[in-house]
């Protein structure tokens, strides 16, 4: 049995302690918004917060986060407030597919928090998520745009 705080709600989940958070979140607490992409923590889809830092959770054993603060894409705005990634992502119409956003949300989230105002150089070493679509211009513009806020 692990214990897992998601979103700052406890649980306890009756799981292999191998089993990858990823397929936690999704098939046993029914949070889908983060993604399934690679399944080697290559693409990003997948990433979460642990404790604040931007995690791949899908080769991350649920057993790593027991009685740490998991953050997926359904917390990141608390009482319906978006937080100031996401608008930027609205106002600069980043998503195209969609599939890769939770992921990229997540990882400019937590770079946010650690590096306020990052440069080009910064945003390029820390998001390496994959967007099929390639909207990598429009990733950066918001990015720079919620650094301003």
């Amino acid at each position: 049995m692990a214990r897992l705080t998601v979103n700052g709600h406890l649980h306890d989940v009756d799981v292999d302690p191998d089993t990858p958070l990823l397929w936690v979140l999704r098939d046993t607490l029914g949070m889908s918004g983060t993604k399934y992409g690679c399944g080697i923590a290559h693409c990003g889809a997948c990433t979460v917060h642990v404790d604040g830092v931007a995690t791949r959770s899908c080769v991350l054993p649920v057993s790593a986060v027991d009685g740490k603060a998991v953050t997926t894409i359904e917390g990141l705005a608390p009482n319906g407030v978006l937080h100031r990634v996401q608008k930027a992502w609205i106002d600069h119409d980043v998503p195209q597919c969609g599939y890769c956003q939770s992921g990229m949300i997540m990882a400019v989230a937590a770079l946010l928090r650690a590096i306020p105002n990052p440069t080009d150089a910064e945003i390029d070493a820390a998001i390496t998520n994959i967007c099929r679509c390639g909207t990598y211009q429009r990733v950066r513009a918001a990015i720079h745009a919620a650094a301003n806020v």
